[in-house]
């Protein structure tokens, strides 16, 4: 809600259709006309049936629409303003109005309740006189919308109830029963968020323009925010009351702060979350009531709605059980060990509340085993890194994430930490380090990339070579290691000279091209690798870098990589070191990337999860 809307004031209810008898509805000039289509409308009558039609449902169990928020005008004439929701309500009425002889009958004691749209001259009348043809129904574009729907849906009811699929009585009763043994609670109906705003500083326009503007429904934090901020919840002085409201809106805000926090919000959300978040503090509530794909919109709300009902209002009771909740993701947020292993389980899909349940029921080195049980579990299907290749892109992100993560906590004394923030944001590929391309570059674009990443990489000696500058030492080494004869040296001039002439052309000679390239592939030994698809030739390398450098040869590669790194750019830690061949055991030279090195390589990765992969 906008910053000036003070939510305490407002009132939240569950409410049955049944309690809007004889309710007057305006519906402001500021709000467009009725625009449902009759699919959309059918599309309510096919999920309330299909409610109504299922066998098993528990006591109190409701088919709940989306909210409609509404303004008193007159409470004694029971007149409300409606300020979102409008759509909803004209359709049921509609409905109800296509099942008005049964209705009468069925359900004497409700009077349907009435609406007018303030800028619509005689809309209040055109619906209480639907299918009497009293109207013209092309005079607003709203009739003629409102006529469609009232037409259809009166259609769509004769033509199931005709093939035995429609029940008039059981689905009247779906919509208009209040009650069961004298409690309205126990009965299976169909009910609306009743928002009713009351603050006086809020204007109607302020909140239908922060629901509408971008078409932003209610939340369910925003709708449990109202639920537990409501006045009557305290039943104390109005005092007392405000500093109830205050206390747990100032912790309401803490947590929501914390949230906001890129380093928290990332260890506790994973990429792979089905759900996004305009108020964070809304994924605490569908953790603690484990909202699930197929749960409905307002699915968490309704469970704390239910246990605000159980408990008989208690909400401190209730906001205790968010504060604990929240405060044990903290410290496990603030735990390192606990941090990198409950964030890389996060990210894997673990359940975050069955994890809660293993801390709430051990101590805590008993929980840490725990945890360690559960990466073995997920690593099941990794335990033969040998038989992982780049084609299994999962195994390969899970194997690499796993094995950043240990690198980091293998220095205990070091508070460095894996950056799940930056790990989360970001777009990252499963790279080859040694070049995947093997005289595949056919296409001109592949060509020119090429040719661009090779003259960049040596535009440092091209500009020694012609105009007798000097060579960053990155080139000058290239130089010395590959290029180490008088005519090592002109063939490489030769050779630069070739790119340069290619860079010019629009249609470049393939087998001139190939000449060039076979001869820098073999400098570079990216021709040497055995099995380049092999989990020993992968890493982990954001999408950018990856697309913009993805046929380049090893040292250009890790050129990019460490001036990425010393610009501050996140760079995961294992694949920095590989390409500074920390793992491998001998190194003769830094510009080539050998079946050596990638054999070190693997053996790391196996050492450093031996603990998860290993079946012992």
């Amino acid at each position: 809600m906008s910053e000036n809307i003070e939510i305490s004031e407002n009132n939240i209810q569950l409410r049955s259709i049944a309690s809007l008898s004889e309710y007057k509805f305006m519906i402001p000039e500021y709000q467009r006309g009725y625009r449902w289509e009759k699919t959309q409308a059918i599309q309510l009558l096919e999920d309330i049936r299909k409610f109504y039609q299922r066998k098993k449902k528990e006591a109190g169990e409701f088919y709940c629409l989306q909210p409609i928020v509404v303004k008193c005008i007159d409470e004694s004439t029971k007149t409300y303003e409606v300020i979102d929701g409008q759509q909803r309500l004209t359709t049921i009425f509609i409905i109800l109005k296509s099942l008005e002889s049964a209705r009468k009958l069925l359900y004497k004691s409700f009077s349907l309740y009435t609406i007018e749209y303030n800028s619509r001259k005689d809309s209040k009348e055109f619906l209480e006189t639907l299918g009497q043809n009293s109207f013209d129904s092309d005079s607003y574009i709203d009739f003629y919308y409102m006529n469609e729907v009232f037409s259809s849906v009166t259609n769509w009811i004769n033509t199931e109830e005709k093939a035995g699929k429609f029940d008039t009585a059981d689905f009247l009763s779906t919509l208009l029963k209040s009650q069961i043994n004298n409690n309205e609670d126990e009965a299976n109906n169909v009910r609306i968020i009743w928002y009713e705003v009351k603050e006086k500083n809020a204007t109607s326009v302020d909140i239908f323009t922060r629901l509408n503007i971008g078409k932003i429904p209610l939340s369910n934090s925003e709708l449990i925010k109202a639920l537990l901020l409501k006045k009557d919840n305290f039943g104390i002085s109005v005092e007392m009351a405000n500093l109830k409201q205050i206390q747990i809106a100032t912790e309401w805000n803490q947590i929501e702060q914390k949230l906001q926090n890129d380093s928290f919000w990332y260890f506790v959300y994973s990429s792979r979350n089905q759900f996004s978040y305009e108020n964070r503090i809304e994924l605490i509530f569908d953790l603690m009531k484990e909202k699930k794909k197929e749960h409905e919109l307002y699915y968490t709300f309704n469970k704390f709605n239910e246990q605000y009902e159980c408990n008989g209002g208690d909400v401190e009771l209730i906001w205790q059980d968010v504060k604990f909740y929240f405060q044990t993701l903290e410290e496990w947020f603030e735990d390192r060990d606990l941090y990198h292993y409950i964030g890389f389980l996060i990210e894997y899909g673990e359940d975050i509340t069955a994890l809660k349940e293993d801390c709430d029921k051990f101590d805590k080195e008993d929980f840490k085993k725990k945890i360690f049980e559960r990466i073995k579990k997920r690593m099941k299907d990794c335990r033969n890194l040998d038989e992982i290749t780049y084609h299994n892109v999962e195994k390969v992100r899970k194997v690499l994430l796993l094995f950043n993560i240990c690198t980091v906590l293998e220095t205990q004394k070091s508070d460095m930490r894996f950056p799940f923030n930056k790990f989360k944001q970001g777009n990252w590929d499963i790279e080859h380090v040694c070049s995947q391309t093997d005289k595949i570059l056919t296409s001109v674009s592949e060509q020119k990339a090429w040719i661009k990443d090779m003259l960049e990489y040596f535009s440092d000696y091209t500009y020694a070579w012609e105009e007798e500058g000097n060579i960053t030492a990155n080139v000058a080494e290239t130089v010395s290691q590959l290029f180490q004869d008088g005519q090592d040296i002109s063939t490489l001039n030769t050779a630069i000279k070739k790119l340069k002439d290619f860079q010019s052309q629009e249609k470049i000679n393939s087998e001139e091209f190939n000449d060039v390239f076979e001869y820098f592939q073999k400098k570079f030994n990216e021709g040497m690798m055995e099995d380049k698809d092999d989990m020993s030739n992968l890493a982990l390398l954001d999408s950018e870098t990856n697309r913009s450098y993805g046929n380049a040869f090893f040292p250009i590669k890790r050129k990019y990589i460490i001036n990425n790194d010393k610009r501050g750019v996140f760079v995961p830690i294992t694949t920095k070191n590989l390409f500074l061949k920390y793992y491998s055991k001998n190194v003769n030279n830094m510009l080539v990337w050998t079946n050596t090195d990638a054999a070190d390589y693997i053996d790391a990765i196996k050492e450093k999860l031996s603990q998860f992969i290993n079946e012992e």
